[in-house]
């Protein structure tokens, strides 16, 4: 439950779902010392039972005293459906499942871990033991359609068993420009670009400071704010470039602050599934420019609520060039970022989504029988 989408999208899923018909446990691990809890951080009155060992590393001896937690865990709860997030918990999980005769098995990939990650053969590896938990599990649901079609392709289950569930979230209250700015120690009048994600290898922050240092070259009055921490440090020679310009804020809860203050956001990964911030940034009227990859194109529409590039410095600098220099524009693309994912990427549209799910398997277990419209006889 680090802070990130599979994070936001269990916290919305717990809060919403229809407790008359759904009764429901999270269990998580414990995060990492270089990341950000979002149960403490975001979500402190959210229940959840805390599995030691039940992390991003590997150990095998951790993992198997994590396992026969898991499966001790259902057997006293007895579930109808186990339903698994990431790529670690979805391994222990839907194998604790089968030990423990769970009926049913869920598995969302958030985003796929097919290339960006590992070595060809560390991949390799990873994919076929993917393979096998498909056959587990009885749906496996992606975030997005270009992350199911490519997991289709690499072999990851069969194309019946998909359902894509795009993520759902919302924004709390943001203060306004000049307050937000304030907060932050930003100046008020300057164009201000924004980075909100973990720091680590796949989302490149390399990168990142890369074109920041490009665009500070054409456009010397922006600043560029960085939300997020990771196992990553930033280059000591590109922080000392950017100077004052840089602001690396770490953590923050007030998320929504960051967006308040920003004029666009700003992701240059080279894998992603379908990221959260990108919404985020959409629900609060701000174009993006971000990397073509994964599920980015379902957030981002290409021209209309942001520009798209292949992962390489000079594109991306040049199209953050483009929306710094033209206020125009990046209102037009801010207004309909957030028409759009305010009506496709809701939290309430992600429980509706879910429970369809749930309630599918339900009948065709025969769990459950859909109640008849009225007026309809027999």
């Amino acid at each position: 439950m680090n802070i990130g989408g599979p994070a936001v999208q269990v916290s919305a899923l717990l809060r919403g779902l229809d407790s008359e018909r759904f009764e429901h446990r999270l269990v998580a691990g414990f995060v990492a010392p270089d990341e950000a809890d979002h149960l403490e951080q975001r979500a402190p009155d959210l229940p959840v039972q805390r599995i030691n060992g039940l992390g991003r590393a590997v150990r095998p001896t951790d993992d198997a005293r994590c396992l026969y937690e898991l499966v001790a865990v259902m057997r006293r709860f007895r579930p109808d459906i186990v339903h698994t997030h990431t790529a670690k918990a979805g391994a222990l999980g839907r194998t604790a499942a089968v030990l423990a005769r769970v009926p049913s098995r869920v598995h969302t990939f958030h985003g796929h871990l097919l290339h960006g990650y590992f070595s060809p053969a560390k991949t390799r590896v990873v994919v076929g033991a993917e393979r096998g938990l498909a056959v587990l599990t009885d749906r496996l649901v992606a975030v997005g359609g270009r992350v199911r079609d490519d997991l289709v392709a690499a072999g990851i289950g069969k194309a019946g068993q998909y359902t894509v569930v795009p993520p759902g979230t919302s924004l709390a209250p943001a203060p306004d420009r000049v307050k937000a700015r304030s907060l932050l120690g930003l100046p008020q009048n300057c164009p201000v670009v924004a980075y909100v994600g973990r720091i680590t290898a796949i989302k490149r922050p390399d990168r990142l400071l890369a074109v920041a240092r490009e665009v500070h070259q054409v456009v010397p009055e922006a600043h560029f704010v960085v939300c997020g921490a990771g196992d990553l440090r930033p280059d000591p020679e590109a922080v000392a470039e950017l100077g004052d310009h840089l602001h690396l804020l770490g953590w923050r809860a007030d998320v929504e602050t960051v967006y308040a203050a920003a004029d666009m956001i700003l992701l240059t990964s080279d894998n992603e599934g379908m990221p959260v911030s990108l919404i985020e940034a959409g629900l609060a009227g701000l174009p993006a420019v971000a990397t073509d990859v994964g599920s980015v194109a379902e957030v981002v529409q290409d021209g209309m609520t942001g520009l798209l590039a292949e992962p390489r410095t000079t594109e991306l600098a040049g199209h953050t060039v483009t929306l710094l220099r033209d206020a125009k524009l990046r209102q037009e693309m801010g207004a309909r970022a957030r028409t759009f994912t305010g009506r496709r990427f809701g939290e309430e549209r992600l429980v509706a989504d879910t429970q369809a799910l749930y309630t599918s398997i339900a009948v065709a277990r025969g769990w459950w029988t859909a109640p008849r419209p009225k007026g309809e006889h027999s």
